[in-house]
């Protein structure tokens, strides 16, 4: 069955910098939309960017000029590169990306089990 797995969330100081990364692995026909979602405590979870499969991207206002998403379609891996982190990043950062399994050519959303990140002096 298809896995996303997320790695790289720890506790960091403001201003300072991590990288998140999640990989997916089991019967992988084809990915397309892969993104970053967090969600912090008492609250919705949200966009946080969003890469489709030509590399096209998209950012929450929030995180622009901060945040970068990039992908390795040969190791079916996306990454999140978050700088210049503040105390209201701080959240549960979860990964999705829509595959299709097997040969077929539909496109279902799968999760992973979330990586938290806290932001604190």
């Amino acid at each position: 069955q298809v896995q996303l797995v997320e790695s790289g969330g720890g506790l960091v100081q403001p201003g300072g910098s991590l990288r998140l990364v999640c990989a997916a692995s089991g019967p992988i026909f084809s990915i397309d939309a892969m993104d970053w979602y967090r969600q912090a405590p008492g609250k919705q979870r949200e966009l946080v960017a969003s890469i489709t499969g030509g590399g096209s991207t998209n950012y929450a206002d929030s995180v622009k000029g901060r945040f970068t998403i990039s992908r390795d379609n040969a190791k079916n891996t996306v990454y999140l590169q978050m700088n210049s982190l503040k105390p209201l990043d701080t959240a549960v950062y979860y990964c999705s990306a829509k595959i299709a399994v097997g040969g077929t050519a539909i496109f279902y959303d799968y999760w992973g089990q979330g990586t938290q990140v806290t932001v604190s002096s």
